[in-house]
């Protein structure tokens, strides 16, 4: 409990997203709805520009410790309170992903499945080669089979003799996750856990019967976008392309001949994904965006530019969904998110390229006095409260997430890191 001023306040979950172009912190605490529903009530978001990172990865330790460190001082103005711990998303094009079996078996001699078994058979799951250089950042159980029994979601109290589980691997860089971890705890807090963003993401924006359907959350980022796609429940497919809005920036500035910092106020005050839609006859001035000369530019030609690079984007995530063949099968259709999501025009341009139901993803079950935890460039990080909050609901922390942080060792740099703080 923090106190101040004689004011009691229960537990803060904290949520960090380190992007390339912002760091986005929320603040949390969970609460019980009136329907007896679990919920999280946000009382801090703020974002700062980012610094050392690029492509989700760190390029300056120094640069990164510097922009966390304003973003944490800013959120402990707003909210009046120190930020102790935090949950980190981490994403980036090095993230990779593929799917294990594993198989055990049950233990007691009457054959009933206990926790410990499932335990045993996710463990089991881990024994694979894991790619050089790289560590097991999560591992997410999908379905489980008791002997000749399939399609199972918990075992326990079954009866069985064998006991398996499908799961879905997900690593990480080590060294990307060494420096994120290097980095936090140079601010002086500690890290709950490293969650991968997009799962994060993907379930505060769906609901349980979305998942079960078939649905795919699209994190449209600044230098990448990155993909999970639910079916029957399951995770089935994670993935990270190296595209984002900041490509759609550097196309307006290139064919414009303009700044990035002009180019990006054009897109975000007048730009548009759908060219057809937009009047072919409107212009803006150059000048009224900053530049040293005045230049008529159609709105319709900057309409173009978004909209080819847009259709890029969504092709290759198409092409993400076609590999685990659920191009053109998801009836609970695509959710956007994050900050390139905003950019207008999104959702019929995906509908007509992706053939399938297309929204914007809001967060879920979240209660707050803030207009922007309706931003979809916040969802990263108040998805990370949320995933902070459902274990707070079950009484436990990091250690028993149901989805296994394997990067114990990245704990132990703890106590180094906060060594050498001054």
């Amino acid at each position: 409990m923090f106190s101040k001023k004689g004011k009691q306040f229960t537990e803060l979950i904290v949520g960090i997203d380190i992007g390339s172009t912002a760091i986005r912190v929320a603040v949390g605490q969970p609460t019980m709805g009136m329907d007896g529903r679990e919920e999280v009530q946000i009382i801090g978001l703020v974002e700062v520009p980012s610094e050392g990172i690029q492509k989700g990865a760190i390029s300056s330790i120094e640069e990164t410790v510097s922009a966390l460190s304003n973003a944490l001082e800013e959120i402990e103005r707003l909210i009046g309170v120190p930020i102790e711990h935090a949950w980190i998303g981490i994403s980036g094009i090095h993230i990779l992903s593929q799917q294990s079996k594993g198989v055990v078996a049950v233990a007691k001699s009457d054959g009933e499945i206990s926790t410990e078994d499932v335990d045993r058979a996710i463990d089991a799951a881990k024994t694979v080669a894991v790619p050089l250089n790289y560590e097991i950042l999560h591992v997410i159980p999908r379905t489980f089979h008791v002997d000749s029994q399939t399609g199972i979601q918990d075992p326990v109290g079954m009866t069985g003799i064998r006991l398996e589980v499908d799961t879905q691997i997900i690593y990480g860089l080590t060294a990307h996750m060494k420096n994120i971890t290097k980095a936090v705890y140079r601010t002086g807090i500690d890290i709950d856990d490293l969650v991968l963003s997009i799962l994060a993401t993907g379930e505060i924006v769906t609901t349980p019967r979305q998942r079960e359907l078939g649905a795919s959350v699209v994190n449209i980022g600044s230098s990448t976008t990155s993909i999970v796609v639910y079916e029957g429940g399951d995770i089935v497919e994670t993935s990270v392309l190296p595209l984002g809005s900041e490509h759609v920036t550097n196309d307006i500035a290139l064919l414009l001949k303009t700044t990035i910092d002009i180019a990006e106020k054009i897109k975000m005050e007048y730009g548009s994904c759908v060219a057809k839609d937009v009047n072919k006859k409107q212009k803006i001035d150059l000048m009224d965006f900053g530049s040293e000369r005045g230049e008529l530019v159609s709105l319709y030609y900057i309409a173009e530019i978004i909209e080819d690079r847009m259709a890029e984007i969504l092709s290759q995530v198409n092409q993400k969904l076609a590999q685990v063949h659920c191009d053109g099968r998801l009836p609970a259709g695509v959710i956007f998110s994050g900050g390139g999501a905003k950019i207008h025009g999104l959702v019929p341009l995906a509908k007509e390229i992706m053939q399938l139901p297309a929204s914007l993803g809001y967060p879920l079950f979240i209660t707050s006095g803030h207009a922007r935890v309706n931003d979809v460039a916040f969802t990263a990080s108040v998805g990370l409260v949320a995933w902070g909050s459902r274990l707070y609901h079950q009484g436990a922390r990091a250690s028993r997430s149901p989805l296994k942080h394997a990067g114990k060792v990245l704990k132990s740099l703890q106590g180094i890191w906060k060594s050498l703080m001054p």
